[in-house]
């Protein structure tokens, strides 16, 4: 049987650090490795590639760092795109993962409609098991 991989996909800093100890402890019960993404995108006009390439950076290092001291094979990925969930689908696949973690954003029903709702297109998009967590979840899994 092949081992499990887990990506987890997070947007900031923040984000990282809320679900770092539910990840770490899934993929330590489960033995699996985690692919840990980031979608790097421009947040308004004046910000440079370059800055976003160092938010999602330092974004992927908080957990990738943290699983890898808890023993967990864990790697960062920087993603790239305008369509963040066929950048996370696209990750899923090229890393044969076998679960998918993503956070819901807390953003309210118009903004979801308006901005689009990653979380949703991911689980339309795929046949792997999606977990989702809630915006002000802070447990275990």
């Amino acid at each position: 049987m092949a081992r499990s991989r887990i990506l987890v996909s997070v947007s900031t800093p923040w984000a990282s650090e809320k679900v770092c100890a539910a990840i770490r402890d899934l993929a330590q019960r489960l033995d699996a490795s985690v692919v840990v993404a980031h979608v790097a995108q421009s947040q308004d006009d004046d910000d440079s590639e370059q800055d976003a390439r160092d938010r999602g950076e330092q974004t992927l290092s908080m957990l990738t760092s943290n699983l890898v001291e808890a023993g967990v094979t864990a790697e960062g990925v920087l993603l790239f795109g305008d369509d963040v969930a066929r950048a996370i689908l696209n990750a899923a696949s090229a890393h044969d993962v076998t679960l998918i973690i993503l956070g819901a954003s807390g953003k309210g029903r118009m903004a979801r409609l308006l901005a689009g709702d990653v979380p949703q297109q991911v689980i339309r998009s795929t046949e792997l098991p999606v977990l989702v967590f809630p915006p002000d979840w802070a447990g275990m899994i």
